[in-house]
């Protein structure tokens, strides 16, 4: 199914990705529905209603949750009075964002297939006071289906996985997709990222869901990724300024 700007596919009765393919990041949003309650993984980046997408899948209420404070994946919070997010990104979301908005701007036009109606000049970065500080660990309960947070640092300081046992389906954010991970920001930290990395391939995951680019990313990625994170600090070259390493389908810019 596809909106103006989303595209909408379901992953199984209760589960729902809206991709925005009309920009070069190609974000990855996932609706998953509960018995009671929606929740809605990341809202993009706000160029288009995420909201009327929801709606037309569910009539359940639905809260967002951010894997972490970037534009392109808080852009339709602002449709949402309740949302989640982490404690170490509030400063993130009332006023401290470390990039200007002149070059989030330029960032949300780069390589993009905009709406016609789209004015760059009103974007705005998302700020806001979450209806709730998740922690590592913390649970969502859905009603029947329930979905578990993990901190996740590196991409940024309060990036978060979300985890569900039952169905064994990891999302796991900018913390893992093909094609170059950033890892070379201040705000990034390299070894926290061996360590979430560590800490996500000890899952039984069945199926992994990355915030960008390809749906078609197994299990193994994860592994794989941790192995090469491992082999980079071994070598002494996990750190800031060592380069961009290639590994096929997949890279990382440090």
């Amino acid at each position: 199914m596809t909106s103006d700007w989303f595209t909408i596919d379901r992953i199984d009765p209760r589960t729902f990705v809206l991709s925005e393919y009309r920009h070069w990041e190609e974000t990855h949003c996932y609706l998953l529905l509960g018995e009671e309650r929606g929740l809605l993984i990341d809202t993009g980046l706000g160029i288009c209603d995420i909201k009327e997408q929801v709606d037309r899948l569910t009539d359940l209420p639905a809260a967002a949750v951010a894997t972490h404070i970037h534009w392109d994946h808080i852009g339709g919070h602002r449709y949402f009075p309740e949302f989640y997010a982490h404690e170490a990104e509030l400063p993130w979301l009332q006023g401290s964002f470390p990039l200007s908005m002149d070059t989030i701007r330029a960032m949300v036009l780069d390589r993009c297939d905009p709406p016609s109606d789209l004015d760059v000049s009103a974007y705005e970065l998302f700020q806001g006071t979450p209806t709730r500080l998740l922690a590592d660990g913390d649970t969502i309960d859905l009603g029947g289906r329930t979905i578990r947070a993990l901190h996740t640092p590196g991409h940024s300081p309060g990036h978060l996985c979300f985890w569900e046992a039952e169905t064994g389906y990891l999302f796991t954010g900018d913390l893992v997709y093909k094609d170059t991970l950033f890892a070379y920001y201040p705000s990034t930290d390299p070894a926290a990222y061996l360590r979430s990395l560590e800490k996500i391939a000890a899952l039984p995951a069945k199926r992994v869901f990355p915030g960008h680019h390809t749906l078609d990313t197994a299990p193994e990625l994860v592994l794989r990724m941790r192995d090469a994170f491992r082999d980079l600090d071994r070598a002494g070259k996990l750190c800031h300024g060592s380069g961009t390493f290639d590994f096929g389908d997949w890279a990382v810019w440090l």
